[in-house]
């Protein structure tokens, strides 16, 4: 090791207050170079207080941060950024109408030296060299809105590595990638972190967390919880520090006796999306969906929800045809969706808890165009309860709430209409452990109601553990159902990745 110190990075009794709320109190973080650094905790354990801290856009009340053994103040992003500390955020800070190496050199254009102008060719050239660092080979005159999700992360990278980063901040990196995408990310970050670049790597699965980090940091209720190598921690124990108590069954499965069919499908079709999609749910039953991304789960979603005109086949509700229009008809015919990307799709962020809840049944709380603010409260105060949100205070807007609450306010938007089908898209997508077992008692709970779900995610383990039946999505097509006795992630992925078909 060339470096003077061990430590890369240390962050020393970190404080940071907000009106009413001790975000961190007396928080270290220790990152050694060339390591892969897990940070994990329940959401509003400090997490991104402390990223942002670093990151240069929260001051911290007090405390020390120390580069290489140096002390350093850091005042603003642009300052972290010159000290060769970048975040590559869940939500990409990418301009999709941009070329790939727009984007890369977007705050840096190459320009020639002899009058200043912006040298395109020598842009395009350095983009596509770094960009084959990374094991991407593509033209970089492509527009972003034209990659994959795994292409635009990695032009992320590409975007900091231009600025020399040494410590690399990714938060909830694979939120979005199949199972071969995260593969090849974790091959970039074991190559990032060969040149010596720190890795802080925040991810609320914690398989990956033992599969990819050299230390694990725990932070809870704004405090240092614990921290240990993978190889000296289990996950339960990991998973006691980051909620206080130990969990004992992370995915809580009720047996519940199934009702009459519900909803079924016959040989849907939807030009370029689904391929003769026939299945049926029952009452009390969780049926999941999987497959990898882009295989046609959301598509079914959007499809049974009326966002995409179907092309030939039927569906029925309670036995009669049921023709999706818009979310509108499909609200009428009892059906909720959960949308896959809650900020983007599932909430209007900076409305308030209240207004959030009501948007989907505000035919209850108004008339006549005049919205009855108290029947608003009154509704949102019963769900708040119901759902156990936090903080309590309808009036919360829906951006200051935790990951794991603004779902809760996405599902209670929904159970408000009281929907007899409701669609879950990714449910548990970046929230914590502890949020996600109460997701899944609140299925359990919907269920024994007589209410059916369609259950859509990319976590096999989850999908195996609470689904009744699992259907494998594949181009568009149902390419196998299986009872959950029968399901392993193995047989799953084999279906899913084309190695089977059904008969």
């Amino acid at each position: 090791m060339t470096a003077k110190t061990e430590y890369l990075l240390e962050m020393r009794n970190i404080n940071k207050a907000f009106p009413g709320v001790q975000a961190l109190a007396d928080v270290t973080l220790k990152v050694k170079y060339g390591e892969v650094h897990g940070l994990v905790g329940e959401n509003g354990a400090g997490k991104s207080t402390l990223i942002k801290i670093l990151s240069g856009s929260y001051k911290m009340d007090s405390g020390e941060i120390l580069l290489s053994g140096k002390p350093v103040q850091i005042s603003n992003p642009a300052q972290a950024q010159s000290l060769g500390i970048s975040t590559i955020h869940q939500e990409f800070n990418l301009i999709n109408d941009l070329s790939i190496a727009e984007n890369i050199f977007l705050s840096d254009f190459p320009r020639s030296t002899i009058l200043g102008w912006l040298d395109k060719k020598k842009m395009r050239a350095e983009a596509e060299n770094i960009l084959k660092t990374l094991g991407l080979e593509i033209d970089s005159k492509i527009l972003i809105k034209n990659l994959s999700v795994a292409q635009q992360q990695i032009v992320e990278i590409a975007k900091v590595l231009t600025k020399n980063a040494q410590i690399i901040i990714m938060d909830e990196p694979t939120a979005a990638l199949t199972d071969l995408e995260t593969k090849r990310l974790f091959e970039i970050i074991h190559n990032l972190t060969l040149q010596n670049v720190a890795i802080i790597y925040i991810s609320h699965r914690l398989e990956e967390l033992f599969q990819i980090s050299d230390h694990i940091t725990v932070l809870r209720d704004g405090l240092w919880a614990g921290g240990a190598p993978p190889s000296e921690i289990s996950q339960n124990e990991l998973i006691r520090l980051m909620v206080g108590s130990e969990v004992k069954n992370l995915f809580p499965k009720e047996k519940v006796s199934q009702g009459k069919i519900i909803l079924q499908a016959e040989n849907v079709n939807v030009k370029g999306l689904l391929k003769n999609i026939s299945f049926k749910l029952h009452r009390g039953e969780i049926l999941g969906v999987t497959g990898l991304m882009g295989s046609g789960q959301i598509s079914l979603a959007q499809t049974l929800f009326g966002l995409h005109k179907i092309d030939s086949g039927r569906i029925m509700i309670e036995g009669k045809l049921y023709h999706p229009t818009g979310p509108i008809s499909a609200i009428k015919h009892t059906l909720g969706l959960l949308t896959e990307n809650r900020k983007e799709e599932g909430l209007v962020l900076d409305l308030s808890m209240r207004e959030n809840i009501s948007l989907a049944n505000i035919n209850q709380v108004a008339k006549l165009g005049y919205i009855f603010h108290d029947q608003e409260k009154q509704l949102a105060n019963k769900m708040v309860q119901k759902l156990d949100i936090r903080p309590t205070n309808v009036e919360r807007t829906a951006q200051h709430l935790s990951g794991g609450n603004q779902q809760k306010v996405v599902l209670a938007k929904w159970l408000a209409i009281e929907p007899e089908i409701i669609i879950l898209c990714e449910p548990t997508r970046g929230v914590d452990v502890g949020a996600k077992t109460e997701i899944y008692r609140l299925m359990n709970d919907l269920v024994k109601q007589g209410k059916a779900l369609l259950f859509i995610s990319s976590e096999l383990p989850e999908i195996i553990a609470l689904s009744d039946r699992i259907l494998t999505m594949r181009s568009g097509e149902i390419v196998t159902t299986l009872d959950q006795k029968e399901a392993t992630q193995e047989l799953i992925m084999t279906y899913g990745v084309g190695g089977k078909t059904v008969g």
